[in-house]
């Protein structure tokens, strides 16, 4: 269980990127979903003890991420999304060389490198030099990494940004397969649908949303988002696209006005916030 209780983090006068946000996460797989700036990579880094929060805390299977820093850091894995593997070393090497700066022996660490690279689909490439793979390969890599690692929990920032469509999938699995329990965070909605057993929505530097997919869109029941460019009914304005959340019952109707029908998805809690739907 990751319990977070009142945490800020300041980092200039004008820009505050976490605003008191309390949040206790105890599910498999919580993702963390918000545009860019929303303050996601900062709640992560503050998480995987790797910057000092400006207020609160948090606790995390018990260890306080500042009293007990060292226990921690001895339970938990952190794959940022700006990681880079060393171009000359296979993923076998590099997963060997991680565990052993984690304390694992060398022996120890080849078993579960090897280990983790079969459970995700990886041993032809495991001699491979890492700057031969594609970026979905090397992203199962640090996967596999975190796998291997046997850690508690883990956290996965942005896994899948600037992948192709089948990288992402097969980043997508390995992410399954893990045991751990797993902290992500991502922009892409799909991904946070395909992927969570509990999601938290953040905006600005706070949570605005949390729970199931389920119940988080529950506001949204009998209803689907119609959109047409430079339409004259709307509910909001994106750009020049007309966006306008409409009854089932309702649906041939705007089909004859013109507007495309779509079914309603966690972007759309960012659409309408602030919005009433009852209207």
């Amino acid at each position: 269980m990751i319990e977070i209780t009142d945490l800020h983090k300041k980092y200039s006068r004008n820009f505050v990127a976490l605003k008191g946000l309390n949040l206790l996460l105890d599910n498999r797989v919580s993702t963390i979903i918000g545009r860019n700036g929303a303050g996601k990579t900062t709640l992560l880094r503050i998480l995987s003890t790797q910057l000092y929060p400006t207020k609160g805390t948090a606790i995390i299977e018990g260890y306080d991420i500042i009293k007990e820093t060292r226990k921690v850091r001895s339970i938990i894995s952190s794959i940022p999304q700006e990681a880079q593997p060393i171009g000359i070393l296979s993923p076998m090497e590099q997963i060997k060389l991680y565990l052993i700066a984690r304390g694992f022996t060398a022996q120890q660490a080849g078993k579960e490198a090897r280990f983790a690279l079969d459970e995700l689909d990886m041993d032809e490439f495991r001699n491979s030099p890492s700057d031969t793979l594609s970026g979905g390969m090397k992203r199962k890599m640090f996967v596999a990494m975190a796998l291997a690692s046997n850690s508690d929990v883990i956290f996965l920032d942005e896994p899948t940004t600037g992948l192709d469509p089948l990288s992402r999938m097969e980043v997508w699995s390995a992410i399954k397969r893990l045991k751990s329990k797993i902290i992500l965070t991502t922009h892409y909605m799909d991904e946070a649908q395909e992927l969570s057993d509990f999601v938290a929505v953040m905006d600005q530097g706070d949570v605005i949303s949390r729970g199931t997919i389920k119940e988080i869109l529950k506001a949204f029941d009998g209803k689907m988002r119609a959109e047409r460019i430079d339409g004259e009914t709307y509910d909001i304005k994106v750009g020049n696209i007309a966006v306008k959340y409409i009854d089932k019952s309702k649906v041939d109707e705007f089909l004859r006005m013109g507007y495309d029908i779509k079914q309603v998805n966690l972007n759309d809690v960012f659409l309408t916030r602030g919005m009433n739907l009852e209207s």
